[in-house]
């Protein structure tokens, strides 16, 4: 024969199973929750924190051509930060429906890496090679922009590699050539010459 206590114990620890079973059941329905569709637009620079005054050279298609754009906008403290948070603005006029030089919907800056000496790394998204449109000078001038307002904005670059995914890539969509390292100093120069009128 079982002895009692042994038999009470065991009818008390399935009660618990029970009832942690159920309230298991009852917390998974409550889990399903409808997912709202997701913005790709990239976030906005941060709202808080001082502004300040940046320089941004944005890329205006008809003309073939880079223009200054003065905006101010709030920047963290970090170096890396900065220069990522720069990055993001100008893609956030790219992506406006009105804008000159306009980009996949979902392109985004995944990270900037300043390496010393000198050295700039930017690491898009997969969406901004894959929608980017193809055209010699389309993806010139998206490379050309980002380049010189990064170097324009944040003093020491002297080479800035363009990954994708955190990969490397041969082209931007085709035409830009993403597999070697771009000088700063000619991309400026480029960047003087389209900015000419």
């Amino acid at each position: 024969m079982i002895p009692r206590h042994l038999v009470i114990a065991v009818a008390v620890l399935l009660m618990i199973v029970l009832g942690m079973a159920v309230y298991a059941w009852q917390m998974r329905g409550r889990a399903a929750v409808p997912v709202a569709t997701s913005d790709a637009r990239p976030l906005a620079p941060p709202s808080a924190g001082p502004t300040e005054q940046l320089t941004l050279f944005v890329a205006y298609d008809d003309p073939g051509i880079l223009r200054a754009q003065s905006a101010r906008i709030p920047l963290p403290a970090g170096r890396q930060q900065r220069a990522e948070e720069l990055l993001r603005a100008l893609l956030a006029l790219y992506l406006e429906k009105s804008s000159p030089h306009a980009i996949g919907v979902g392109a985004d800056v995944r990270s900037v890496y300043l390496v010393d000496p000198g050295l700039a790394v930017i690491d898009l998204n997969a969406a901004f090679a894959d929608t980017h449109r193809s055209g010699v000078l389309v993806e010139e001038l998206t490379v050309a922009s980002l380049i010189h307002t990064l170097s324009a904005n944040i003093p020491g670059i002297l080479k800035v590699k363009i990954l994708v995914d955190g990969k490397e890539r041969d082209s931007l969509a085709g035409h830009a050539d993403l597999s070697d390292f771009y000088d700063v100093s000619a991309v400026n120069q480029l960047a003087i010459e389209l900015s000419a009128p």
